[in-house]
């Protein structure tokens, strides 16, 4: 097995609305530090769970591509992280099952590759990119909000 750094990505996927048009993003960072990113919309109709796989799908197809042998993707959409991360997903979908075999498949084809899952607010950049393929802006960054003390 190889121990060649990894190629990272980030991947995102909006639909509009939910079910409707779907825009894929992401943020791919080779192991010499460069970057690319894609954003795309599709010529099909579905949901944001649809949309979040075809990103990570494109990703992998760019990826190898390049020739990358050790893939670390991020996610921040939990059904797809379940789905791909383990041998027996817990709670299968039906409906997507073709296109989640094809991302199993895909993610085999790399000496290492792993999928982990991140928080939304550090998924922005792909998020974006998923957004402005659709002629969407960017979501407004999530004000902090303060606590009060009681007293």
């Amino acid at each position: 097995m190889s121990q060649s750094l990894p190629w990272v990505v980030y991947c995102d996927g909006s639909a509009m609305p939910n079910p409707g048009r779907m825009g894929i993003g992401a943020v791919i960072t080779a192991p010499d530090g460069s970057r690319r990113t894609l954003s795309q919309a599709t010529h099909t109709t579905g949901c944001n769970n649809e949309a979040e796989l075809r990103a990570l799908t494109l990703a992998l197809h760019e990826l190898r591509a390049q020739g990358a042998t050790n893939v670390q993707a991020y996610s921040d959409n939990s059904i797809l992280v379940e789905q791909l991360g383990t041998a027996q997903p817990a709670r299968p979908i039906a409906r997507m099952a073709e296109l989640f075999d094809d991302a199993r498949a895909l993610l085999g084809t790399f000496e290492q590759a792993s999928i982990r899952w991140i928080p939304r607010h550090r998924n922005g950049e792909a998020d974006a990119l998923a957004r402005a393929a659709l002629g969407f802006a960017p979501k407004p960054a999530a004000k902090a909000t303060k606590k009060k003390k009681r007293r």
